[in-house]
């Protein structure tokens, strides 16, 4: 191999390596994550908050969980080596969305369009 292609290689490695994160990062998110699944916990368990209050902060903890977990497990984000990741994320996300859209509009519709079925008391026959 050249010296070109020993540089080449080396730079790939180093940008492969910097966009799997370090075990410095994986910490940070693993802490985070311990984190925010303590406070669910403590939220539901602890009944401090209206069920309403409650459900909403349930719903912010999950969505920052998911966020976490996106950007520290599984590198999704701006930069260059990650780029790739999120763009295929993105396109998962609108074909589930579309896929089940699509299903609940389906679904919905049929739902209006069935034929009223006539609920008769038990034994009684359709002759009638």
């Amino acid at each position: 191999m050249s010296h070109s292609q020993h540089a080449h290689a080396a730079s790939h490695e180093a940008v492969h390596d910097a966009s799997h994160g370090s075990l410095r990062s994986h910490l940070i998110g693993y802490a985070l994550s311990l984190v925010l699944t303590f406070l669910s916990f403590g939220a539901v368990m602890g009944r401090v908050l209206t069920p309403r209050a409650g459900l909403v902060l349930i719903v912010a903890l999950c969505i920052t969980q998911l966020l976490v977990q996106l950007v520290f497990f599984l590198h999704l984000g701006p930069r260059r080596g990650q780029r790739g990741n999120t763009a295929i994320f993105a396109c998962t996300v609108f074909l589930i969305a579309i896929v089940v859209s699509g299903s609940l509009w389906v679904m919905h519709n049929a739902n209006l369009n069935m034929m009223p079925m006539q609920s008769l008391p038990a034994g009684a026959s359709a002759g009638r």
